[in-house]
């Protein structure tokens, strides 16, 4: 296979013509998310001097540990044409024109070749580490022609397009599941609410039955749990938990138990920022059976349920209500601010019946197990990708002979 300098088969850090002042399209390191192919700015910023600057089809690399070593790469999709502009920590890759193609470039910046001379490169304060550039500009990289480049492209994308799909679904089933707890719990339309008497309350107005509790009173905050010794240990690092969903992933398993400790049906609130803004917030129910004892960041919260159901404790740690009254609790040196748990003291809910309860769970509950099983498609669908990205992208598996089918927008 032919060799060339990435810097010649890449534009790195591309001009984009942006001006002061205008709104566009912004992408943070956190809306990033390892594993998944593309990227979309989730709000619009006024543009003042700094920040990655780049067009959709161009490659987000993230430059700073831990983003890096986690496997912050995505290609930005947005409005064909219409610049955005991102965080400062972000390199920015584009096909140069009739040498390389946009989607093999990003998979060649996911490979090795890429991300490994960047990592070692990495230098500066503890836990601010920044790639240095230079690691990777000269660095020769395969280029085989834009034909065989389309169809490696093409073979790993089929795995990036089911994953996508996948992950379509699950955000369907997470706002189902968020729009179901709205309507019987906050606004009280659960079924039969017709009928329903209310009375008042602290909280206002609530339907006879209903007991008003501080959460510490329906909701048993770090359970203890005994972690067994001289096994495998599941653990959860901060990094394995989504921004906006449930979902939880890149399991570690280690020989000694640090951290939090929880089983399935917990949920898993991050305290510190940025996190807990950015909406790390996770539920459990990746562990094989319901006895295991999983371990995790010390930074989170887990929450049980009491007197209420797992799936409405973690419906509820992803209010807007609940996230406000802990964010607002927050303090600590800047940077490092911690989630101060007397919080919860002043947190009310007003705690539903048991039947409520019960038809909720059975509602809910399926839902919760398809976003699991989705999830679980998408791990298997990734290690299988990420066996062949290296084979592809270095040549071991030849695949300029075979009839693949090209995008006609990549040809």
């Amino acid at each position: 296979m032919d060799m060339m300098s990435f810097f010649d088969m890449v534009e790195i850090n591309p001009r984009v013509k942006i001006e002061k002042a205008k709104e566009y399209p912004f992408v943070e390191m956190g809306v990033v998310e390892p594993g998944s192919r593309y990227v979309r700015a989730d709000h619009h910023r006024i543009f003042k001097n700094g920040g990655a600057k780049f067009l959709p089809g161009d490659i987000l690399f993230a430059r700073i540990t831990p983003c890096l070593e986690n496997g912050k790469i995505a290609q930005y999709q947005g409005t064909q044409g219409q610049a955005a502009f991102g965080s400062t920590e972000f390199f920015v890759f584009r096909a140069r024109p009739k040498i390389s193609d946009s989607a093999f470039i990003y998979y060649l910046a996911k490979s090795d070749i890429i991300r490994k001379p960047a990592e070692k490169s990495m230098s500066g304060a503890s836990g601010r580490q920044r790639a240095d550039l230079k690691s990777i500009v000269d660095l020769q990289v395969p280029c085989p022609p834009l034909p065989t480049q389309r169809k490696i492209a093409a073979i790993l994308s089929a795995y990036d397009d089911l994953i996508e799909n996948n992950l379509r679904r699950i955000k369907i089933l997470e706002e189902m599941a968020q729009n179901l707890y709205r309507e019987w719990f906050v606004k009280f339309r659960f079924p039969g609410h017709q009928n329903a008497r209310f009375v008042d309350s602290p909280l206002g107005r609530i339907p006879e039955g209903w007991e008003v509790k501080t959460m510490p009173n329906a909701v048993i905050l770090r359970p203890p749990l005994p972690v067994p010794k001289n096994k495998q240990i599941p653990f959860v690092s901060m990094g394995s938990l989504a921004n906006d969903s449930m979902l939880i992933s890149e399991i570690e398993y280690r020989s000694k138990a640090s951290g939090a400790r929880f089983q399935n049906g917990d949920t898993l609130f991050a305290r510190i920022t940025p996190c807990l803004e950015n909406g790390k917030t996770g539920f459990v129910q990746f562990l094989q059976t319901d006895d295991i004892v999983a371990c995790g960041s010390t930074e989170f919260i887990v929450l049980r349920s009491r007197t209420l159901c797992p799936e409405y404790v973690y419906l509820m740690a992803r209010s807007d209500s609940f996230r406000d009254n802990a964010i607002k609790s927050m303090s600590g040196a800047t940077g490092r601010q911690r989630v101060r748990e007397e919080c919860f003291d002043q947190f009310f809910l007003a705690q539903p019946t048991d039947e409520i309860l019960m038809r909720f769970q059975e509602y809910i509950r399926p839902k919760f197990k398809m976003i699991q099983s989705l999830n679980h498609r998408n791990q298997v669908l990734r290690r299988t990708r990420d066996l062949l990205l290296p084979k592809l992208i270095s040549g071991a598996v030849d695949v300029s002979e075979l009839d693949i089918s090209v995008p006609e927008a990549a040809a």
